[in-house]
């Protein structure tokens, strides 16, 4: 059923978009109600609005805390038009037919990024415009609701093409959009009261407390028969410069790859492949970087994703060319290095603009949700347990180590030398499956395994592991240690004159 809007009630706390929608309604003779700063603007377009304070007989109080709160607003909000006891009631107490409210909310989320100030974060908790929003979307078959800035532009074409008449299916379709609106302003204020400032990971709260907006869909999920979504704002992490859109696995490899490379400040090239890393490397520039990573496999390189802490220039860009990729990140690519890159139209090049923030991640499991904070830190402690004690270069490449572990799936293990990934295994239902897969890769890859380091992201049941890697070369071994039998391991090292590193902390990647 089509209905005339003839009344409006406008009433936001941010006024940019709004000029030609206040004009398009006067030129269709709609009453205008408002308030406050929002009232100041409209009467500044010359246009004739009517105070709500005229409608309640009562000014705006407790320093703007009340203002609409009061039945000739809700009445006229909520009042259905078929009903005629609703009708009745309205005309006996003056209550005004309202049918468009137009409401943004206090910006809470913003006053929270912005300030600690906890009096200054509780001001901007809107009771009000809540209200209101969800009174006229409840009253969706009598009213429009405008709830957000992003569905002025709808509005607008709406007033244009269609003479301020709407469509049942029109109201609904806005209701919808209002009761998001308010959900997702809600669930921001309810995470504020349960996860005091700067702790990091679960709340505890009673309910799974999450809304991220700006919803994508994706082409498809994880394989052409599977839908997908993703919800977040990419543009505050990175610019694309080349190259088709994110696919969903583009996605989560990305964010692998953010995940590694934050994690060192020395310069740092890396390649995953399927959320593992296959290569990476620090040496003193980019193109060193490039070409250790790559030749540490580069058969698995073929269609990974890549990421590099340093400027990408033209001898690197050079070099990279030469193989297939999907995506590369850096934080910055000289002109020359971009005009290479930019040789095949859909590669994706992702200048890095700021590291991703987030504390908590999540997991669809059964009929609920798991929730943990994110895998902080490397080590608790840097306990030497071996037969001796570690070199200097040991340590530096125990360290190298211990990170690249860290973002294999689990059980994994990674052989390193002189800060290079020279073997690796991952996803293996056996810790020694994992290692004699990481040492078959070195040996694939040609690479001397003697005076090499091995790092475990979780203790060693037996001492298998030390002794198969110490019969192809590794020197010195770390570990979170835990087992009952670690005592094995340790014993084995200290017999053998190797070195063992027991850092407290275990890194599973499931």
């Amino acid at each position: 059923m089509n209905k005339k809007i003839q009344s409006a009630l406008i009433s936001v706390f941010y006024k940019d978009g709004l000029e030609n929608i206040v004009q398009l309604l006067s030129q269709h003779g709609v009453t205008i109600y408002s308030t406050g700063g929002t009232q100041t603007f409209i009467e500044g377009l010359g246009v004739k609005v009517t105070p709500v304070e005229d409608l309640t007989t009562y000014p705006s109080i407790l320093g703007g805390r009340v203002k609409t709160l009061h039945p000739s607003v809700f009445g006229g909000i909520l009042g259905k038009r078929d009903d005629a006891q609703h009708v009745s009631e309205m005309k006996q107490y003056n209550i005004p037919e309202i049918d468009l409210v137009i409401v943004d909310l206090y910006p809470f989320e913003e006053t929270v990024a912005s300030t600690t100030d906890e009096k200054a974060i509780i001001e901007k908790i809107d009771i009000g415009g809540p209200s209101m929003i969800r009174g006229a979307a409840k009253n969706f078959k009598d009213v429009v609701v405008i709830a957000a800035k992003k569905d002025y532009a709808a509005l607008e074409q709406l007033l244009k093409d269609q003479q301020a008449e709407t469509t049942l299916e029109q109201r609904k379709s806005f209701a919808a959009k209002a009761f998001e609106v308010v959900a997702h302003y809600d669930v921001a204020i309810a995470k504020y009261f349960n996860l005091p400032a700067g702790q990091a990971g679960p709340s505890g709260s009673l309910f799974f407390l999450e809304s991220i907006t700006n919803p994508k869909a994706m082409r498809y999920g994880e394989n052409p028969h599977q839908s997908g979504v993703f919800y977040g704002n990419l543009n505050k992490l990175f610019n694309q410069l080349n190259g088709k859109e994110l696919s969903y696995n583009n996605l989560v490899d990305v964010d692998a790859a953010m995940q590694l490379i934050k994690e060192f400040n020395s310069t740092t090239f890396a390649i995953i492949k399927h959320t593992n890393v296959c290569g990476v490397a620090q040496r003193p520039t980019v193109k060193e970087s490039w070409d250790t990573a790559l030749a540490g496999d580069n058969e698995s390189a073929f269609g990974g994703v890549l990421v590099c802490n340093g400027t990408i220039d033209k001898a690197t860009a050079d070099a990279i060319n030469e193989i297939f990729f999907e995506v590369l990140i850096a934080p910055a690519f000289d002109e020359d290095a971009l005009t290479i890159l930019k040789s095949k139209k859909n590669r994706i090049l992702l200048q890095l603009i700021a590291q991703p923030e987030n504390k908590e991640q999540y997991k669809s499991v059964l009929n609920g949700v798991l929730i943990q904070g994110t895998d902080e830190g490397n080590f608790t402690e840097w306990k030497e347990a071996g037969g001796r004690e570690t070199t200097q270069a040991e340590k530096d490449d125990l360290t190298f180590a211990n990170i690249v572990c860290k973002h294999l799936k689990s059980n994994a293990i990674a052989l390193v030398k002189n800060k290079q990934l020279i073997g690796k295994g991952c996803g293996q239902t056996s810790r020694i499956d994992s290692l004699r897969q990481a040492v078959e890769k070195a040996k694939q890859f040609k690479f001397d395994l003697t005076g090499a380091v091995m790092a475990s992201d979780a203790f060693f049941p037996f001492n298998d592991c030390v002794q198969l890697g110490h019969e192809a070369g590794i020197t010195a071994f770390i570990q979170p240690g835990g087992s009952i039998r670690d005592n094995d391991s340790i014993e084995y090292c200290k017999a053998n004159n190797l070195a063992m590193v027991i850092t407290g902390l275990r890194h599973f990647k499931h």
